[in-house]
């Protein structure tokens, strides 16, 4: 099997960013993939963070899910959709949503983002407030697909390893990443983490980023990559739009788990003996 990561640098103009996602998914398909990861606000980078509420979609229609869905079909796809913003019964804020389509066009889950990215930057003046506009998701995720069992995760889940612990425990292979990182955190945090991430779930990392300068002067670090559960890179990007693709073996990764039983032999959070 074969995954993809896509890496964009996603506008204020939904229907040019579908155009270029597009073209990138097709792009991942001839390389063989059967399973695409798009970033984080794929669909949808507005000039301020508030704007995100004027393409908010109700769950099951609309532009951009309808995009994930015919995509998916056309190309015979597994296709993990970066994150949208779904509607919340009170209107007033959003969901930063994941939906995963098979190759048949359905999805087949969503993830609401655990953890929202209120914070101001170290020696910078970038300040972030994620709920301000978005609700944060109230469970994890995780979904069989042609490629092993994925877990789910959103850009700054990354910082909370607790989260993918509990994946773990549910017997994810792959974890998928797509992200919007910051330009001032990624050049110092973004490899490690995801690195750190593989190696301690022995468990594919497929991170999708956003990579380049954005309308309204945001700056996003790109560096999207595949990395396998020994912590090595297989495929990664720079700056601009492109597409990363590398082989995921998972009789590799159940090897290495069977003779590296690391996770067989964690005593905290589980019930220690006297």
């Amino acid at each position: 099997m074969y995954a993809a990561v896509i890496q964009m640098v996603s506008g204020p103009d939904v229907s040019a960013n579908l155009t270029v996602a597009g073209e990138l998914l097709e792009e991942a398909a001839a390389q063989g993939a059967s399973l695409a990861v798009l970033p984080e606000n794929f669909g949808y980078l507005g000039l301020r963070q508030g704007d995100i509420l004027n393409v908010t979609e109700p769950e099951g229609s609309g532009p951009i899910q309808d995009f994930l869905s015919a995509r998916a079909r056309s190309l015979k796809l597994w296709i993990v959709g970066g994150s949208l913003p779904l509607s919340s019964a009170t209107g007033e804020r959003a969901y930063a949503s994941c939906q995963v389509y098979d190759p048949q066009g359905c999805c087949v889950v969503r993830y609401d983002k655990l953890h929202l990215f209120d914070v101001g930057l170290p020696d910078s003046q970038e300040r972030y407030r994620e709920s301000a506009t978005y609700l944060p998701g109230g469970a994890a995720k995780w979904v069989d697909t042609g490629a092993g069992r994925l877990g789910l995760s959103i850009c700054y889940d990354l910082r909370f390893p607790e989260l993918y612990r509990h994946l773990g425990a549910e017997g994810v292979e792959l974890i998928s990443v797509p992200s919007a990182f910051t330009q001032t955190t990624g050049e110092v945090h973004w490899e490690l983490l995801l690195r750190a991430r593989a190696v301690e779930n022995l468990a594919y990392v497929l991170a999708a980023n956003q990579g380049g300068r954005h309308a309204g002067g945001r700056e996003t670090y790109g560096d999207s990559m595949i990395v396998d559960p020994w912590g090595k890179v297989l495929a990664r990007l720079d700056k601009g739009e492109g597409v990363a693709c590398a082989e995921i073996d998972l009789s590799q990764l159940h090897a290495l788990r069977q003779n590296f039983p690391a996770l067989n032999h964690r005593r905290i959070g589980t019930q220690l003996k006297p």
